[in-house]
């Protein structure tokens, strides 16, 4: 997991770092720390949150091993998958 603040001060910083780790795929997926729910990087829910909780994940695996949920907004059939094996 990859934490926002952890990719710079200023959001220059961070976009410079993002970027080139989005193309070349080491990031994939994005996450809101506080409510421990991922998502796909365009989603619109997603893009609503404070840049500081939002924390990076190279695949699913990843973040459901550190206990994040799917969105269900960006990725319903994951949520509703989780959901029913909860």
């Amino acid at each position: 997991m990859i934490r926002y603040l952890d990719l710079g001060a200023t959001p220059g910083e961070r976009k410079a770092k993002i970027g080139p780790l989005i193309r070349s795929g080491e990031i994939k997926l994005g996450g809101y720390q506080k409510g421990k729910i991922y998502g796909t990087l365009t989603c619109s829910a997603g893009k609503r949150m404070k840049a500081e909780n939002r924390v990076f994940f190279g695949n699913e695996k990843e973040a459901l091993s550190l206990g994040y949920r799917p969105c269900g907004q960006c990725m319903p059939d994951k949520y509703k998958w989780w959901k029913a094996k909860e």
